[in-house]
């Protein structure tokens, strides 16, 4: 009767354990709404060929001061890739005629810390969309060994090149955690504080996923997904964890993608966004 009983818990303890981790998706996304505010400091504007900067006499008086956009990541197994919706820097309409606002890649917000950065973009109506960005930017995460890879496509002539680099986590110390917790998108989250860029940040993460990531990198936890951040300058919510089929091959950086050096890749983002400059330029000349 002993054997008989100890058989028995040990098979119910092996079906709440099957049915524990069938509960956590192998692939899907997550979907995150993005708020960040404008750092004038990285950014330049050109009028009629001059450059002016932010809060001068001649610069425009009404340069919004936030801007948002929709991130996603999609996992399969141990690879992730980010994605950023292609229209960039929601809400950043600029009505000025003959001006070129730009944002510094490597300034926060920008390109190469998470934001979608970009260009403003004549649209036909004499307005200025600051949603143009003339090549197209991912992130590839090996999910396992907690290793990023940046890829940047760029599309020139009906050609597309790839151009790869690993992109140093960097992650951040001085984590402060805290007994709160509290649900988003469906899954039970830990808060924790921690500063980074001089700035104090709220991250809400869960351990209910089988994986460790965030969409700011550095403010990635030891173990869990961040699942929402927050700060006086920017702020990450996912609105939505969906479980779908993802092939891996769909989240791992292309083969055909060139590998090169920061200073390489600097030098590549520069060029594209020097040549769609002049290709805007040229498209406002009269005809």
């Amino acid at each position: 009767m002993q054997t008989f009983r100890f058989a028995a818990v040990f098979l119910t303890g092996m079906v709440f354990v099957s049915l524990t981790a069938s509960a956590q998706p192998k692939s899907g996304k997550i979907l995150y709404e993005v708020m960040q505010k404008v750092d004038f400091s990285q950014m330049k504007i050109v009028i009629n060929g001059q450059e002016v900067r932010p809060g001068s006499a001649d610069a425009p008086v009404d340069l919004p001061e936030t801007r948002s956009f929709s991130q996603q990541f999609i996992f399969s197994g141990n690879y992730g890739k980010e994605e950023q919706d292609r229209n960039g820097g929601g809400g950043m309409t600029i009505r000025q005629v003959n001006m070129d606002v730009r944002q510094d890649d490597r300034g926060p917000g920008g390109p190469a810390t998470g934001g979608p950065g970009g260009i403003a973009v004549p649209d036909g109506r004499g307005n200025r969309n600051f949603s143009g960005r003339p090549f197209e930017r991912n992130l590839y995460f090996d999910l396992a060994a907690q290793k990023a890879v940046e890829v940047v496509t760029v599309k020139k002539d009906s050609v597309s090149k790839s151009y790869q680099m690993d992109l140093p986590m960097n992650k951040v110390t001085g984590w402060q955690a805290s007994d709160k917790t509290k649900k988003i998108a469906g899954y039970l989250c830990k808060k924790a504080t921690v500063p980074f860029r001089n700035v104090s940040y709220t991250v809400w993460y869960t351990t209910e996923l089988p994986f460790t990531y965030s969409p700011i990198p550095s403010l990635t936890p030891e173990k869990g997904v961040v699942l929402q951040i927050e700060s006086d300058n920017e702020a990450f919510k996912a609105t939505k964890v969906a479980e779908q089929s993802i092939n891996e091959s769909d989240v791992v950086p292309p083969k055909t993608a060139q590998v090169v050096t920061p200073e390489e890749m600097n030098t590549v983002r520069q060029k594209a966004m020097a040549d769609f400059r002049q290709q805007m330029m040229n498209n406002l000349q009269p005809r």
